[in-house]
Order: C-alpha cells, then structure tokens, then sequence
C-alpha cells in the first residue's frame, strides 16, 4: 500500500502545478472571508463567545488538508453540530463560560478520538446505519430547531435556551410586545441581503457584506446601547489548553460524542463524494476520512475548540470558486490567523442579530423540500422513516431523534432482510427467459411446476419465511405440483442454518411426492451446499446452471440433457 494512502498530501503535492496557485489563493481567500461571519454566528449557536468560532476554524483548515483524501472539502465549524455542543454542554456548564469551553474542548477530543478509531480499524460501514431518509428527516428538523434557537438574537428578547421549537415559540409569542425593532429590523435587512448576494453570484461572500453593513450602521448611528452588539473580541491566537481527561467527563460527554462523530463524518463523506464526482481527479476514501477529520478535532481541542465537520456552503463555494487543492484551505487558515492578530477590534459594534440572519440564511438550505416529495411518489415507508425521524427531532429531542432514526433504519434493515421480495417465475413463449408472472403478461407456466426465485441470501433469519413460502405455494396449489424448481441466480450466500432447512424442504418434499431442482447456483453458495452436503442430499443431477434447461430435462425425460453443471467443479 502506497504512503500516500494513509498521507494524501504526498499525492497532491507532488502532482502540484505552478498555474493552480492563483485558483487556490482565490478560493482561500474566499472561504477565508466567508468561515469569519459564520464561525462567529455558529460560537453563538454552541453558546459560546463569537471569538470560540474562529478558533476552531484555524486548525482543522491545516490539518485536514494534509490527511484528508477529498481535496475540495471545507473543514470548520458547522451549523448542527454546534447547535448540538450547546444544547448538550449547557446544562452541564451551568452558565460557567470557563467550563463550557473546557466541555467543548474535550467533546472536540472525544468526537476525534472515536473517528480515528473507526477509521482505524476500518469501520467506515458504520455510517450506512444513516439511511437518506433518515439524514434527510433529521436535518430538515434540526434546520428548525436552529432557527428558533436564534430568535433571541433576531427579536432582541432574552428567550431562555431551548432545544424544543414549542417552549421556544411559546416564550417568543408571550413576549411579543418586548421585540426590539431594531434589531429585527437589522436582522431582516440582513437575511434579504444575504439571500439577494446568493441570487446575484454565488461566489460573493454575501455575509461578510451583510456583517460589515451591520457594523457601519450600529457605528455611525450609534446604534449599540439600543441593539446587542457582539462587543470586544480578544485579540490574538487562540492559547494551548488541554481537554479534560477525567473519566467522569468523558462518560458524561460520551453519548453526545457519538452522535456527533457520526453525523459529522456523514455530513462530511456525502459532500466529498459530491464534489469528487464532480472532477475526478482524485478517490474518496471514508476509513481515511475518519482519520482525517478525527485527527484535526483532537489537535483543535488543545486550542479551545469545539468539534468540527466538513461544510456544506463553503465546500461548495471552494469547488466553484475554483480550488484545485487543499492548499485553498490553508490560505483561508492563514487569512483567519491574521484576523485574529489585527482585525478583531473591528467587529466591536457587529450586532448579533446580523449574527443570526447569517445563520437563519445558512440553515435554510438545510432545510430539504425534495426528498419527503420523492419518497411519497416512490417509495412510502421510507417516507414515513422520514416523517418520524422529523417530528421525533423535532418534538422528543435531538439525540432522541437521531436514535429514533437508526433504530427505524435498522428495523426496515432488518424486516427487508426477514422478508425479502420472491417471484414465481414463467417462460416468455419461444425463449429460453423466464420473469416474474406479476410483472409480465402472457407468460407460459407449466401445470405441475413451481418455478421460485428467491431474491436474497439465505440465512438464519429469513430462512423460515423462505421454507413457509415455498411450502404454502405448493401445498395450497389448485394444481398438483409434482416439481419445485428453485432459480437461486439471486441469491448469493447461504449459512449453515439456510443448510439445514433446505434439508428439511427436501425430505418433507420427497414424501410428498414432489421434486426439488436447483438452477444458476452461484459458486459461493454452491461451496456451502457442498460442504454441509446438500449436493449429494439433493443429487447433482438435480442441479443446472440454467432455468430453462432444467425445464427442458423435465418436460422431455426421454430425450434427456447433458446437465452441464454436475460435471463443473465450481462453477460462478
């Protein structure tokens, strides 16, 4: 295995042209400018300090790039997994800002040391426990639970802190008559702005625009001691701090961790993937990706960090803006470490309301209006996943929510697997083809054959469902069956248990009066019939690589059939 799958900055270094560097200094600079506003906005939605932000933007922007294998991806603090550090270290913290960000800085090492260990020992799988549906429900409900969480700063009324949309609502409608117009006037200014700068170009960092407007008019007017402003901003880089390594910590922070990791590393694999097939000029590694984005949350949280995940906006931003590489992330690195050495002072009178159109107009594209529309037109019960996932979010909670949503997407996994489709099978006239009898008109059955095919494996815990079918077809047949003729072309492992009762099917058919065949055995499955003696029970000559060609033997005894797959020692 080459180093530079386990480095990929050994891969795009060394392929590195002279031409690329102007690209990625656009795009640096353009994440740059962008990661500012929103690293403040997403520090007030962990509720932290803007300051905590920017923080945690500089060191994942160096480390990612050297070990992550996505040369597009945008690493840095992200909407829903700061909302999720604030609704979950708040109550431990109790309003202690000096613990809050000891709690934050561990979840961040907590959260890497799960991804590099899963990545380690290659547990990358784990994420497909997320189905779309699920993502998809979960998103859209934390979407709005994000919005609401930042109605205190776009009303300028202290809502006490929340995870559910109806305290928060409730509280909101209460205190109505409290709005401070100016701030919800800012607010609004900044949310249209935001969204006119997107619809314009892209490629604008519409909230930075929308930030220093805010700024200039709370200065020049005077504006601070009649809306909140995010006030002084400490200058300079952020101080080494370790996390803390006290188990009863860890225990409590742990379950969040979790949840954390995974989403993050979902959000994360899902961009990359997108944007790499998009210019495939490089491979999408998930096992590396763990490391990757582990290793830049455990080093961030020795710099007074909560954890992070690859971006959505910025990733897509960094590919049309133009990045060939990851050195684009590096720059924005670079740009926010000067910000923090000189510019800080000048965010002084930024209102936070402006804060909050910046991350009232970022979740809304989280917000997916397309997909509940498709799963209703295709295929219900993943819609109904969705729903549930939704509204558990929503209205139970956000941890529940997403463990609501893995159990659904393991019960579905689950049922499909005990209960998966089968078809009985007829022949299309003058071919040797056969289909699905449900599916095709005017095909041709013979009257005493069952022609079954199981479309799955064959194991434990569908292997009742497959021996009650097959026996019910053929038992509660008007017809008299006198033959069973199994296609397996679908199904490609068998287990001991799946041995044992097709054991079973064929005595209890035997004294019945009616015969097992096989057709299209696949190797696998044929090594395990050979090994627990299936074949020898059931008879090779029972045995045919083809449908169509154990009909024929059938139809035609007299005339006979080299059976083609008795004489092959391991045929696919």
């Amino acid at each position: 295995m080459k180093l530079s799958r386990y480095l990929p900055f050994l891969e795009w270094t060394k392929d590195y042209k002279k031409s690329w560097f102007t690209e990625d200094l656009l795009a640096g600079i353009t994440i740059g400018i962008m990661v500012i506003p929103q690293g403040m906005a997403y520090a007030l939605l962990a509720n932290l300090p803007p300051i905590y932000g920017l923080y945690t933007a500089i060191i994942p922007m160096l480390i990612y790039p050297l070990l992550g294998s996505s040369r597009r991806l945008s690493v840095g603090p992200v909407a829903i997994i700061a909302l999720l550090v604030g609704s979950g270290i708040a109550p431990l913290a109790a309003g202690d800002l000096g613990l809050f960000v000891l709690y934050a800085a561990t979840l961040a090492f907590i959260v890497g040391v799960i991804q590099v260990s899963m990545g380690v020992f290659r547990l990358g799988f784990l994420v497909h426990f997320l189905s779309n549906p699920v993502i998809s429900g979960f998103t859209s409900a934390i979407a709005i639970i994000i919005a609401f969480s930042q109605l205190k700063h776009l009303l300028g009324v202290d809502l006490a802190r929340s995870e559910f949309i109806l305290d928060i609502g409730t509280e909101a409608f209460a205190r109505i008559s409290e709005i401070n117009l100016m701030s919800f006037g800012l607010g609004i200014i900044g949310i249209l702005l935001i969204l006119l700068f997107k619809r314009m170009n892209r490629k604008l960092p519409g909230a930075l625009i929308a930030v220093v407007l805010g700024i200039i008019v709370v200065a020049v007017f005077s504006l601070d001691s009649n809306v909140a402003i995010v006030g002084e901003i400490p200058q300079g880089l952020p101080s080494f701090a370790s996390p803390s390594f006290s188990w009863e910590t860890w225990r409590t922070l742990l379950p969040m961790a979790f949840v954390i990791s995974i989403l993050g590393i979902v959000q994360s694999i899902a961009i990359a993937k997108a944007l790499q097939t998009k210019n495939r000029d490089h491979e999408i590694h998930p096992n590396q990706e763990f490391v990757a984005m582990g290793i830049s949350n455990m080093a961030a949280s020795f710099f007074q960090s909560f954890p992070v995940s690859g971006g959505v906006g910025r990733s897509a931003v960094n590919f049309q803006v133009g990045a060939r590489s990851p050195l684009a992330s590096m720059i924005s690195s670079i740009l926010l470490i000067i910000t923090l050495l000189f510019l800080t002072p000048y965010f002084y009178f930024l209102p936070k309301a402006m804060l909050a159109a910046v991350i009232f107009t970022a979740v809304y594209y989280l917000m997916d209006f397309q997909e509940p529309q498709r799963l209703w037109k295709t295929d219900r019960k993943d819609f109904w996943m969705l729903i549930v996932t939704f509204l558990g979010t929503l209205f139970v909670g956000i941890e529940e929510g997403i463990a609501i949503g893995v159990g659904l997407s393991l019960a579905m996994m689950i049922y499909r697997s005990v209960y998966p489709h089968y078809a009985i099978l007829g022949n299309i006239p003058e071919s040797p083809y056969y289909m699905n009898v449900e599916r095709f008109e005017n095909l041709s059955m013979e009257k005493d054959v069952l022609i079954l095919r199981f479309d799955a494996q064959l194991y434990f815990a569908n292997m009742s469902f497959f021996k009650d079918r097959a026996s019910k077809l053929i038992f509660d047949s008007k017809e008299e069956i006198k033959m069973l003729l199994l296609d397996f072309s679908v199904v490609n492992r068998m287990d001991s248990s799946a041995c044992k009762m097709m054991e079973e099917l064929f005595v209890e058919l035997k004294n019945n009066g009616v015969q097992l065949k096989i057709s299209a055995v696949r190797g696998p499955v044929r090594d395990s019939m050979t090994r627990c003696g299936l074949i020898d029970l059931i008879g090779k000559e029972n045995f045919y690589l083809r449908t169509h060609e154990a009909i024929h033997s059938w139809k035609h005894p007299e005339v006979g059939l080299n059976n083609r797959f008795a004489t092959q020692s391991n045929p696919e």
